[in-house]
């Protein structure tokens, strides 16, 4: 089946359809050995490149990848870095002819759950507004939280970038100066969490995104280490925004090799290039996560 040609270069995860047809616009891509223009078709019969470099052209819903990566903090989430940071996608597994794609983004001071995948228009209608996607949080607030603070926030505050609110906040303990809380917020606006905090005259001092819409960080992706979904968890994903599912196919047993060569990568290769960021003891892969003594009820899971 023919297609139009950004949607195919997006869907094999080169970018966005805007990236792709600006990249078509200077003349950048190649259907056949013939400079593309916008309005072009293609099938996966036909040979696509960008700046020189063949792509792996799909149909829709086919080798779709996602992979769940539990950040550490003092990573940033960019390909390259020009301050020579470590990167998000520096532990991925490698790809030929695809790339991955982060679905949001956390901030260098924030750890937790990232999704990455390999379609791009999965990962552009999991970050669109209008697909209203939750996310949960583990914050960590220095000073003092009254009632009034709580209910302010999820009722909702101005800031900088328009109104913002958290659409429920669970206690999660904690003694002292320092509380615990879960939190959870309809978008991903810049540094969102901690400047909701912050109008309220507490400072966060820790945050995890523990959630990203019904995919929760599992306890086997210690930090710094990814673990792959499975097609049918994909699948699940997929139809949370009206995209045409994989066709489930037997695993061959080559394929069932490389999958095992990949989980075992993820579980032992984090701690051999380096393992976590140094941090707070619920960042550490050698300890257990943060379990609060009084989680109370989470309305929002």
């Amino acid at each position: 089946m023919d297609e139009k040609l950004q949607k195919v270069l997006a869907r094999a995860g080169q970018g966005s359809r805007r990236e792709m047809e600006t990249r078509i616009r200077e003349g950048r891509v190649l259907v056949n050995g013939v400079v593309a223009t916008l309005g072009d078709r293609v099938s996966t019969k036909d040979t696509i490149t960008i700046d020189g470099y063949e792509i792996v052209a799909t149909e829709a819903g086919e080798n779709r990848r996602v992979i769940i990566y539990n950040k550490p903090e003092g990573e940033v989430c960019t390909r390259k870095d020009p301050e020579g940071r470590p990167t998000v996608f520096d532990k991925l597994p490698k790809l030929r002819g695809e790339r991955w794609i982060a679905v949001g983004r956390l901030d260098i001071n924030t750890s937790g759950l990232l999704l990455f995948t390999t379609d791009g228009e999965l990962a552009n209608r999991l970050m669109h507004p209008s697909t209203e996607i939750d996310r949960e949080y583990l914050v960590r607030v220095m000073g003092e939280v009254k009632e009034e603070n709580l209910a302010a926030l999820k009722k909702g505050i101005i800031l900088d970038d328009g109104v913002a609110k958290f659409t429920d906040i669970v206690d999660g303990g904690g003694e002292g100066i320092n509380r615990w809380f879960y939190v959870c917020l309809m978008e991903g606006r810049n540094r969102e969490v901690r400047r909701l905090w912050e109008s309220q005259g507490v400072k966060v001092n820790r945050l995890k995104r523990v959630r990203f819409g019904p995919v929760f960080l599992p306890s086997k992706a210690k930090v710094g280490r990814w673990v792959e979904m499975e097609e049918t968890e994909v699948n699940s994903l997929c139809s949370m925004v009206d995209l045409k599912l994989s066709e489930l196919k037997p695993k061959t047993q080559q394929q069932k090799l490389e999958l095992k060569r990949h989980k075992n990568k993820a579980t032992a290769g984090g701690a051999r290039r380096g393992g976590a960021a140094k941090g707070f003891d619920w960042q550490s892969s050698d300890k257990q996560e943060f379990k609060p003594k009084k989680p109370g009820k989470r309305s929002f899971r």
